[in-house]
């Protein structure tokens, strides 16, 4: 598949998938709504409401279904009020009429208007009208679609039509102070069948949406996958196909072509299509080209001082795949990340301003992200494999990211604005996972979720509000249910601002502190690929610090050559 119409296949099925999942969730919450209650009411907790006015109002609302031809064969909506004054023996009255006729009858009339409700703790916001007294009482008008007046709990039922409405509650005599206790209720013919609705919508827009979706990113994934057994072209970063390795002292270990690794690239030298780059090779002896044996001669390297960095020839392994040897330390998820040396002061204060096209298109890659996950964990369980085109995507989707969070908020290490590709580039903050060719079935169903709480724990007090000092709470009451909303700061969050508030003045990134934020960054992220079913490795509870991950090799990264004895040279 061209590259451009699996775009297009994603982004068609991104804007199908995305409403058919809120029809989906719509059409759930309203079948709870249409049977939550025994009576069909959808009711709200008891509240107590005192306004020192001789009534309160419900708040000003526009006009509703006012072009709908006459009454519907069906029940729109029914609204109940039970109220009931706090004084013992206190007749209360209830009304409901239109916004004119309501407002002519308290023209000069003390009143308050209802404006908001807040619950935990209960309060009600209102906006006193000052006034005077009623001219009569409130049920000698003759204007009341609805109403009803006596002591106790009265109880108002209400067909809702079109037409601008208000709700006045009063003492029955028209009295100063209002003091009672009020409880809504609502139901609807319609909740049902609308349910039904979203319901039947949402699960055409899935299937419909969901293949695109995952059609369109494999067509992605073999485009960011990794090239052709034979190492990357020219201009890759790497040496030629089956070409030479260079491994030992400053090299930074074995690697492979288009592999950066930080420290193995020292500042000036790194320049992408020249292959690798380290320390100078010192001449032959007599003179002649650094590198090369003097010429006439067959002395081998280390007759002229190349001992310390060996050449070795070896297959070089395609890129994505296991990659050299590594110890058993090592975990099959790669982060690397290498502070800019020319870093702005300032210029943090603006990234995530100028990272507003990657967060955008980021939103909808991670929605795509979190489906082709689902799909890949059917695959799994049915067949123990990781769909690879699937899997290609998904690094690149999780790489993508993390060139945005080193950019923009996760670390502020590099001003180089990050490139919109999910393929690997020559860019100073990388993301790699090895393919697995085999994964267990039985691991899927679990390791998402109950094997992986120890390490989500610690990735919520990571990535989570530091505590109660950073955290904000506001709180929404619709229809009795509150729903409380908390942000803060996070910890990682914390060491980043304080990394970039020293160097906003010292103009240097304090080494130490950036070391410790890669290390939470790539503990969260081994913990993202082992939760998207990426590896069935267990990340470890360690906190690798520093741009490159750690050399855990407890053996030589490439078999070495036999010396003129027969035997093995020892290691570096």
């Amino acid at each position: 598949m061209k590259k451009p119409a699996a775009i297009i296949m994603l982004i068609l099925g991104i804007l199908i998938a995305l409403p058919g999942l809120a029809a989906l969730a719509g059409g759930a919450v309203a079948s709870a709504v249409g049977s939550i209650q025994g009576d069909g009411y959808l009711t709200s907790g008891t509240s107590r409401f005192s306004v020192n006015s001789f009534a309160l109002t419900s708040p000003r609302a526009d006009a509703i279904g006012e072009d709908v031809p006459g009454r519907l064969p069906f029940d729109i909506g029914t609204l109940r009020l039970r109220i009931g004054s706090v004084t013992p023996d206190k007749p209360v009255f209830i009304g409901i009429g239109r916004q004119d006729d309501v407002e002519q009858y308290l023209s000069g009339v003390h009143h308050s208007e209802l404006l908001n409700i807040r619950q935990r703790p209960f309060r009600a916001d209102y906006r006193d009208v000052p006034g005077g007294n009623p001219a009569s009482p409130p049920a000698d008008q003759r204007f009341w679609t609805a109403s009803v007046s006596g002591t106790g709990e009265q109880e108002l039922t209400w067909n809702i039509t079109p037409g601008a409405w208000e709700v006045v509650v009063m003492n029955a005599d028209a009295s100063l102070g209002i003091d009672v206790q009020a409880q809504a209720g609502f139901r609807s013919e319609l909740i049902r069948p609308a349910a039904t609705g979203l319901l039947v919508g949402g699960v055409i827009a899935l299937v419909i949406g969901i293949p695109l979706i995952v059609f369109g990113a494999a067509g992605l994934g073999r485009h960011a996958g990794p090239r052709p057994p034979g190492g990357p072209g020219p201009g890759a970063g790497g040496p030629p196909a089956g070409g030479p390795v260079m491994a030992g002292p400053g090299y930074g270990g074995a690697g492979y072509p288009g592999q950066y690794q930080p420290g193995q690239y020292q500042p000036g030298q790194y320049q992408p299509g020249q292959g690798m780059a380290g320390p100078p090779l010192p001449a032959p002896p007599g003179g002649g080209t650094p590198g090369q044996a003097p010429q006439g001669t067959s002395a081998p390297p280390a007759a002229w001082g190349q001992a310390s960095a060996p050449v070795v020839t070896a297959p070089v392994p395609p890129p994505h795949s296991s990659g050299p040897p590594r110890g058993p330390g090592a975990y099959p998820a790669r982060l690397f990340g290498d502070i800019d040396p020319g870093l702005s002061r300032w210029m943090w204060l603006v990234k995530w301003f100028l990272a507003i096209p990657h967060f955008i298109l980021l939103f909808f890659l991670w929605f795509a992200f979190v489906v082709t996950t689902l799909v890949a964990g059917f695959a799994i369980l049915f067949t123990g494999r990781y769909p690879r085109a699937l899997f290609d995507f998904n690094v690149g989707v999780m790489r993508w990211n993390w060139r945005v969070a080193f950019y923009a908020y996760a670390a502020v290490g590099t001003d180089l604005y990050p490139p919109f590709t999910l393929k690997r580039t020559n860019y100073p903050a990388d993301f790699d996972v090895d393919y697995p060719e085999r994964l267990s079935r039985g691991l899927v169903l679990v390791k998402w979720w109950l094997l992986s709480i120890p390490h989500l724990l610690l990735v919520a007090a990571f990535a989570g509000t530091t505590g109660s000092v950073w955290r904000w709470e506001a709180n929404d009451n619709v229809l009795g249910s509150t729903y409380e909303r908390g942000s803060g700061l996070s910890l990682l969050g914390l060491l980043v601002l304080i990394a970039a508030v020293i160097l906003l003045f010292t103009g240097r990134y304090q080494r130490p502190l950036f070391n410790l934020i890669l290390g939470v960054d790539r503990w969260i992220y081994r913990v993202m690929v082992y939760t998207a079913l990426m590896r069935d490795e267990y990340p470890p509870f360690r906190l690798d610090q520093g741009p490159a991950e750690p050399a855990w090799a407890a053996e030589p990264a490439w078999p070495a050559e036999p010396d003129s004895a027969g035997g093995t040279p020892p290691g570096p």
